[in-house]
């Protein structure tokens, strides 16, 4: 397992601004350090993953990380890459985003662990709640002047436009998270994206002037895509860390399909790999192109990694049905739960037991029961062009679906073409 944590980033592409004295404080003493997480939804999506594998990496190399949930600044927006006032939320909906976060990160870091590198959950609500605003501009907001406040360029940029007093006093909110976990959980060490870099040198510059202390921070860069596309979004929406929002099969396909310019970088970004194994499988890549090597083993990875080895197994083999040479035989290996898993993205129709009883013709099956096929002559046309598959099998005009056809008792999958598929469901 890797020891310098610094140095694990910087290879795999992940460390961009620094304080001098990050480096050689990390390699002589355990070191605390935290990143935060805005509790704006009841999940976390893969741009999450990046400050969530730093946090593993700091782990990993023995030291001790912090997962801090912004249930206090989520109440007053991060104007950070904004160029509009965010909405604010309700404490009811605050609430319920914090609780998802919680259990989205304790899917990666290990809290329970009896080593003084445990990792911790804290929410900057429960400092918060009971500071009076006027103690907090006298104890907090006297220590930084509005000139330096005004130059942050997370600020700059939007006093152009117009910025809220809320927005604007986001970075002394931010700023005394850290210098209240200096204080109470000895954190020397901030972590996050670039475009948090004005925020959190805010807080170093706080523990300088209230404590006299030295603290120190480093960012990542943010995550791009090579043709210049936003990273984690798809044309159904964002990508999420949870299988109620985006399914074990449709993350596993968003890996691997990324392109051979963004491979690389995704590899070292977001799994534990080593330099050797990175480099193997690039030169493999390399070689056959056309096999994906690097973007399959990159979806392993990640998807093993977050959703467990049962969801990536169902993720696979609901890409070989769908788009590989699958047959009859791998879908009788499926559960009814796989099953449901892995049609979940593919239209489907609900039809009685009764209509299959004496044989329920395969035109009526492909257009008027379920409107798969735009009508009798159009899946006549399809059936003649051999087209046609009943659960991965080429089947002809005459077919009949009986409930010997059923897989499970239960489903029927049409195909048209390769690509091309329709769940009917018996009941």
């Amino acid at each position: 397992m890797p020891t310098n944590f610094i140095e694990e980033l910087r290879w795999r592409g992940m460390l961009q601004d620094i304080i001098p004295g990050t480096e050689e404080l990390l390699s002589k003493e355990l070191v605390t350090g935290y990143i935060g997480f805005d509790p704006t939804a009841d999940s976390l999506h893969i741009g999450s993953l990046i400050p969530i594998m730093i946090l593993k990496h700091m782990q990993r190399t023995g030291h001790k990380p912090i997962a801090l949930i912004g249930g206090a600044t989520g109440m007053v927006g991060d104007p950070s890459g904004k160029s509009d006032e965010r909405n604010l939320l309700d404490e009811t909906t605050l609430n319920k985003n914090i609780e998802g976060v919680k259990n989205v990160l304790s899917r990666f870091l290990d809290f329970n662990t009896t080593k003084p590198n445990r990792a911790e959950l804290v929410n900057n609500y429960d400092w918060m709640k009971n500071y009076s605003f006027i103690d907090f501009i006298r104890d907090v907001g006297k220590h930084l002047t509005v000139n330096y406040m005004s130059a942050k360029d997370s600020v700059k940029k939007r006093i152009e436009t117009g910025i809220s007093f809320t927005e604007f006093s986001y970075q002394l909110l931010q700023g005394y998270d850290f210098l209240h976990l200096y204080k109470t959980m000895d954190c020397k060490l901030q972590m996050g994206g670039s475009d948090q870099w004005g925020n959190i040198t805010t807080g170093t510059e706080l523990i300088r002037r209230i404590e006299g202390g030295d603290a120190y921070a480093f960012t990542c860069p943010l995550m791009t895509k090579a043709d210049g596309t936003k990273f984690g979004k798809t044309e159904s929406g964002a990508v999420w860390l949870t299988a109620d929002r985006t399914s074990p099969y449709e993350f596993y396909q968003f890996w691997v399909k990324v392109s051979d310019l963004d491979a690389p970088k995704f590899i070292r970004t977001f799994t534990f790999l080593s330099k050797e194994e990175i480099e193997l499988l690039e030169a493999e890549h390399n070689k056959a192109p056309h096999l994906f090597i690097l973007q399959k083993k990159l979806a392993e990875e990640v998807t093993r990694m977050v959703h467990g080895q049962e969801a990536l197994e169902t993720a696979i083999a609901a890409t070989k049905i769908l788009f590989g040479k699958s047959t009859e035989e791998d879908l009788k290996q499926l559960t009814e739960k796989q099953f449901l898993e892995i049609f979940s993205g593919v239209p489907q129709a609900i039809i009685a037991k009764t209509d299959i009883e004496n044989g329920l013709g395969i035109i009526d099956a492909l257009s008027a029961k379920t409107g798969f096929l735009k009508s009798n002559g159009e899946a006549r046309r399809e059936l003649k062009g051999n087209a046609i598959s009943v659960n991965k099998l080429k089947v002809k005009d005459d077919f009949k679906i009986t409930n010997d056809t059923l897989i499970n008792d239960k489903f029927v999958l049409l195909g048209k073409g390769k690509k091309n598929n329709y769940l009917i469901i018996v009941e």
